[in-house]
C-alpha cells in the first residue's frame, strides 16, 4: 500500500510538472510573437532545461537570439539544432545565414546547399541568398500572418494617421478643401489637414466629422496621439501663435507638436510644446502608456539625416525634457517618422525609407534587450509593407489588430487608411483516449510534424489526455501518438482556407487501442489478495466491475485469467492457492451476466512469475510481497 501511495503521488507531481511546463511553453510563445524576446529567452532556457519538448525549445530560443542581433549566442545553438532527427530545412538556412554572420564563409555555403537540396530550390531566399543578411525579418515573417483592408471612410485626398479613441478612429484628412501650400514631404498639394474621427464600427464618409473644439485651424492640424484616459492630446500643428504664422527664415510654417485638453467634450487649451522650432520640423506624437514619454520625428540639427525618432521625459510640469535620438539601430542617414509606442508591450514601431525594405516608406518594429536597449529592428513584411510609403501604425492593445496608412496601388485617393487584423497561428487542440473504455490517457506522447516528417513539438498528455499548441495556417501537419502498451497511431490533417477566422480550435480525437496480448487489461489496476486468500478483496471487486463493464461493451472482446502469488509457503501450496485465487475472479465476473466462454481459461501460476526480488528466503517487506499476490488478464480478442 505504500508503494501504491507513493506511485500515486509520482504520478501527481508528473502530470503537475506538465501541466506546468505546457504553461511556460504557451507564455514563450507570447512572449515571442509579441516581439518580448528577452524574455522569451528565459522561458525557453527553463523548458530546455526540464527537457520539455526541448527540441522545439531549442530552435525557437535560436531565432530569439537572432532577433537580438546576437548571432554568436545563436551559433552554437542552431549548431546542435540542425543535428536534430526531422529538423524542419528553413533551420539550415538559418544557421547558414547565422555561421555567415559569425564569418564563417565556408561553411555557411556548405549549409546553404543543404537547404537548396532539402526540396527549396525554388525558395526565393536561395535564389536572393544573402541579398541583405535580414534573418530577423524573415524568421518573423515566416510566421506572422496579417489581413488588410480598405476602411470606408477614406476619400479621394490623403488620409491618414487613424488610431483609436474610445469607440472611434481619430486620423487626419485634407477632405476638407482649402487654399494648397508647399506640403514638407513631398505629398501633392492638397487642401490643408484637419483632425476628423469616425466611428470604428460601421464607419463612412458621411459618419465622419471634424473633432470638435479648437484643435482644427486655418492650418495643417494631425495627426494626434492621446493618454490613456482620452482626456489629454498631443497633435502635429504648424507652428502659429494664435492666428499669427511662425516661420523660419525662407518665411516656411514648419511643423511643431502641440497638446490640448478635453472638457465638456470639446478639445481646448491648444497650446504649443517647447519642443518646437521655427527652423525645424517636429511632428508625429505617440505618447507611451504610463503618459511620461513622448516619441516623435524631428528633422533637428545633431540627427543622422532627414527625420529621426526622438524620445523626451513628460514633466510633471507638463514641459517635454531634451529630447534623445533612439540612435543609429533605429534612424539612419533617410526618413524616419511616424513612431508608435505599443501601449502594452512598449514595442516602438515606425516607418522608414532608410532601411531595406519593399519599397519607399516601410513600417519596422524594434526590439529590446534585457536592460531596455533597442537592439535590433524587423521589418513587418507583406501585406503591411508594400512597394509605395506604408506608416502610421497603430496596434490595439491586445496585439490583434489596427490600423495602417498608404498610398498603395488599388486605393481610393492619395493616402488611405487600412484595418489590420494579426491572424494568430491556430491553437490545435485534441485529446487521447483508450479505445477499448474511451478514458483519456494519461502520459501519452504526441508528436506534431509536418508532412514531410519534420517534427515540430511534442507532448505529453496529462491526466485529461488533452494536449494543446499552437499551429501555423496552410500548412498539412500529422499527429503521431504513443504509450507503453498502447499501438501507436498516426492521423494527417491541413490547416487550409482558415485565414479569414481569427482563431480556430482544431480538435483532433485519437483513439489508441491497447497492444494485443499485454498482461494489463486497458491500463486496469491490477487485482490483488491479501496473504494466505483468495476471496475478492473491496479494491479488486472496483476493478472487476471495470472488466465486466467493457466485456458488455464490446461483446466480442475474449480475455484470460491468470493468478499469482508471493513466495512464502511451499511451491505446491502456492499453485493451489494461485488456482483458487483464478477461479474467484472467473466466479465473480461470471456472476455479473458475462458469458463463461468468453473467458477461455483461468490458471495460476504460483510464484512462478515473481515480479521483484521476493524469492524464497529473500527478507522484503509486506508491501513488496503484496505487489506478487495479483490476477492479470491478457486479451485474446478484441474485436
Amino acid at each position: 500500500m505504500k508503494n501504491y501511495k507513493l506511485l500515486c503521488i509520482a504520478f501527481v507531481l508528473i502530470s503537475t510538472s506538465v501541466f506546468g511546463q505546457t504553461a511556460k511553453q504557451k507564455r514563450a510563445e507570447k512572449q515571442f510573437d509579441n516581439f518580448s524576446f528577452v524574455k522569451a529567452i528565459n522561458t525557453y532556457e527553463k523548458l530546455i532545461d526540464t527537457s520539455f519538448n526541448q527540441y522545439y525549445a531549442m530552435r525557437k530560443l535560436g531565432d530569439a537570439y537572432i532577433m537580438l542581433r546576437q548571432p554568436e549566442k545563436a551559433l552554437p545553438i542552431y549548431e546542435k539544432v540542425v543535428q536534430q532527427e526531422n529538423v524542419p530545412s528553413e533551420y539550415y538556412l538559418y544557421y547558414a545565414q547565422t555561421l555567415r554572420a559569425n564569418g564563417d564563409y565556408k561553411e555557411s555555403k556548405k549549409w546553404m546547399k543543404k537547404f537548396k537540396d532539402a526540396g527549396n530550390k525554388e525558395d526565393s531566399r536561395v535564389k536572393e541568398f544573402f541579398k541583405n543578411d535580414d534573418l530577423a525579418s524573415a524568421i518573423f515573417n515566416s510566421k506572422e500572418k496579417n489581413t488588410l483592408k480598405k476602411l470606408n471612410i477614406n476619400t479621394k485626398y490623403n488620409d491618414f494617421g487613424a488610431v483609436v479613441l474610445n469607440d472611434n478612429l481619430v486620423f487626419a484628412s485634407s477632405r476638407n478643401e482649402g487654399v494648397s501650400i508647399k506640403r514638407v514631404y513631398a505629398w501633392d498639394g492638397q487642401p490643408l489637414l484637419d483632425i476628423f474621427q469616425s466611428p470604428i464600427e460601421g464607419g463612412t464618409v458621411d459618419s465622419t466629422e471634424k473633432l470638435a473644439g479648437e484643435v482644427n485651424s486655418i492650418q495643417h492640424d494631425g495627426p494626434a496621439t492621446f493618454n490613456t484616459s482620452g482626456t489629454k492630446m498631443y497633435f502635429s500643428k504648424n507652428n502659429s501663435d494664435g492666428s499669427k504664422k511662425i516661420t523660419d527664415e525662407k518665411g516656411i510654417m514648419q511643423v511643431g507638436i502641440f497638446s490640448a485638453d478635453l472638457v465638456d467634450g470639446k478639445w481646448v487649451n491648444v497650446k504649443p510644446t517647447n519642443l518646437n522650432n521655427p527652423n525645424y520640423i517636429v511632428y508625429h506624437p505617440s505618447l507611451s502608456k504610463d503618459g511620461k514619454k513622448l516619441y516623435f520625428a524631428s528633422d533637428m540639427p545633431g540627427g543622422l539625416g532627414g527625420t529621426d525618432i526622438y524620445v523626451s521625459d513628460v514633466n510633471a510640469d507638463g514641459s517635454l525634457g531634451t529630447p534623445k535620438n533612439l540612435g543609429t539601430i533605429v534612424n539612419t542617414e533617410g526618413n524616419e517618422a511616424f513612431p508608435f509606442i505599443h501601449q502594452e508591450e512598449g514595442t516602438l514601431y515606425f516607418s522608414s525609407d532608410g532601411h531595406v525594405g519593399l519599397g519607399l516608406l516601410d513600417i519596422f518594429a524594434s526590439v529590446k534587450n534585457e536592460n531596455d536597449e533597442i537592439v535590433n529592428i524587423i521589418n513587418l513584411g507583406e501585406p503591411i509593407n508594400s512597394k509605395k510609403d506604408d506608416f502610421g501604425y497603430y496596434l490595439s492593445d491586445d496585439g490583434f489588430k489596427g490600423y495602417i496608412s498608404s498610398n498603395r496601388k488599388g486605393g481610393v485617393g492619395g493616402d488611405d487608411i487600412y484595418a489590420f487584423t494579426r491572424i494568430p497561428p491556430l491553437t490545435l487542440k485534441g485529446q487521447i483516449f483508450d479505445a477499448v473504455n474511451s478514458e483519456p490517457v494519461e502520459g501519452a506522447k504526441v508528436v506534431l510534424a509536418r508532412e514531410n516528417g519534420e517534427e515540430i513539438a511534442y507532448f505529453i498528455t496529462g491526466r485529461n489526455g488533452k494536449y494543446e499548441h499552437l499551429i501555423d495556417r496552410d500548412q498539412k501537419f500529422v499527429l503521431k501518438g504513443s504509450k507503453h502498451k498502447y499501438q501507436d497511431v498516426e492521423k494527417g490533417f491541413n490547416s487550409f482556407g482558415l485565414e479569414k477566422e481569427k482563431e480556430i480550435v482544431v480538435d483532433l480525437n485519437i483513439g489508441l487501442e491497447p497492444v494485443r496480448d499485454v498482461v494489463v487489461l486497458a491500463d486496469l489496476e491490477t487485482i490483488y489478495f491479501d496473504f494466505d486468500k483468495f476471496n475478492i478483496r473491496p479494491d479488486a471487486a472496483i476493478e472487476l466491475d471495470k472488466v465486466v463493464a467493457l466485456m458488455n461493451k464490446y461483446p466480442e472482446m475474449v480475455i484470460r485469467l491468470e493468478s499469482h502469488t508471493d513466495s512464502r509457503a511451499d511451491d505446491q501450496y502456492n499453485m493451489d492457492l494461485s488456482n483458487r485465487r483464478a477461479k474467484s475472479t472467473y466466479d465473480y465476473i461470471i456472476s455479473k451476466g458475462i458469458n463463461s466462454e468468453r473467458i477461455t481459461k483461468y490458471e495460476g501460476f504460483g510464484e512462478s512469475q515473481l515480479v521483484n526480488k521476493c524469492s524464497n528466503g529473500v527478507k522484503c517487506t509486506e508491501a513488496e510481497h503484496q505487489l506478487n499476490r495479483r490476477t492479470e488478464f491478457i486479451i485474446i480478442k478484441m474485436k
